[in-house]
């Protein structure tokens, strides 16, 4: 599971949601309806795209 943005505005009489993480957007009459469109549109977003793994890495403070 991950935690992304969501940023809803209202446009008319529409909710818009918006993941800047993706770019993928969803509406809604309202603005639980337009999240729920969102997240399933996340998911089916995330599904196709491959995210790169990143290397394990280790981190160290450095005193000098």
């Amino acid at each position: 599971m991950k935690q992304l943005t969501a940023i809803i505005k209202k446009e008319g009489r529409w909710f818009v949601a918006e993941n800047p993480e993706t770019g993928v957007a969803s509406q809604g009459r309202t603005e639980t309806e337009s999240l729920v469109n969102l997240k399933e549109a996340v998911e089916l977003y995330l599904e196709e795209v491959e995210i790169p793994r990143l290397p394990k890495v280790t981190v160290r403070p450095l005193v000098v």
